[in-house]
């Protein structure tokens, strides 16, 4: 018999038939029970939308998240302060209704909330210069607030700084936009006079006004200024001491006045 009708009567016999038969029947089931199990091991078929979560308070995060069966994680506190503190300003995933994608349950958001305050360190004023002070206080986001004390020896320099009315050390923090007290040394001050309102006049015009003022300096910050007439023509937008109405500085006193051209 030749080798080719031996292969084709054990193919075709009824014993090899049922063996094959059974092989794959087995096989069916198996794959047919392994992705049943694996629709159900991974949740297949299942998803959640990713609420929107952009705008809400972190304090709303339990009842929104959790009841979806998600979780969540602060990842990160932005200084904002334009927005409430706690305010969500980022997320990831992104919310299903923009990025068209859905989560298994568990799955963990992972946010972003703004803080209103941002501290900085203040620095060391004591022994500087008035307009020294207030230069580097501007710098670091910080407000001030100019008081000043008979001094002879400091006459014209930082004497203590202050905040909220108590001692303020070098590299202590603050929040930014605090105000620091400055407790500068005058050495002849006179009687009390009212604050004069130099507010958006033309550094001429403050001259002129300050002219009959008794024992009052002035200290001139023009942004921009280079010729003496665009000193001449630049308008006042602060100056220290602030005007308050009905409020008084010392004769003596010196006024500071920022100008931009």
């Amino acid at each position: 018999m030749s080798l080719g009708a031996k292969f084709k009567n054990f193919f075709f016999t009824k014993k090899f038939l049922i063996n094959l038969g059974l092989l794959i029947l087995t096989y069916i089931v198996i794959i047919f029970v392994l992705n049943i199990y694996l629709d159900s091991y991974t949740d297949h078929g299942k998803k959640i939308a990713v609420p929107n979560l952009i705008g809400k308070n972190q304090k709303q995060l339990p009842s929104i998240v959790e009841n979806l069966g998600l979780q969540y994680e602060i990842s990160e506190s932005v200084y904002d302060p334009s927005q409430a503190d706690g305010t969500i300003i980022f997320q990831d995933p992104a919310p299903s209704t923009q990025s068209d994608v859905f989560v298994k349950e568990g799955r963990i958001i992972r946010v972003k909330v703004s803080k209103k305050s941002q501290l900085v360190e203040v620095p060391n004023c004591v022994d500087k210069s008035q307009r020294f002070a207030e230069n580097i206080l501007k710098s670091r986001g910080l407000k001030f607030k100019i008081e000043y004390r008979p001094s002879v020896e400091a006459a014209g320099a930082v004497i203590q700084q202050l905040h909220n009315g108590k001692t303020i050390n070098e590299k202590e923090k603050v929040s930014i936009g605090s105000t620091i007290t400055l407790i500068v040394g005058k050495g002849a001050l006179g009687e009390e006079i009212p604050t004069p309102n130099l507010m958006d006049l033309t550094i001429c015009d403050v001259k002129s006004r300050l002219s009959v003022v008794p024992n009052v300096s002035l200290v001139v910050i023009c942004d921009g200024c280079v010729t003496s007439a665009d000193s001449c023509s630049a308008r006042v937008f602060s100056q220290s001491p602030e005007y308050i109405e009905g409020g008084v500085i010392s004769g003596g006193a010196t006024i500071t006045v920022h100008a931009t051209k």
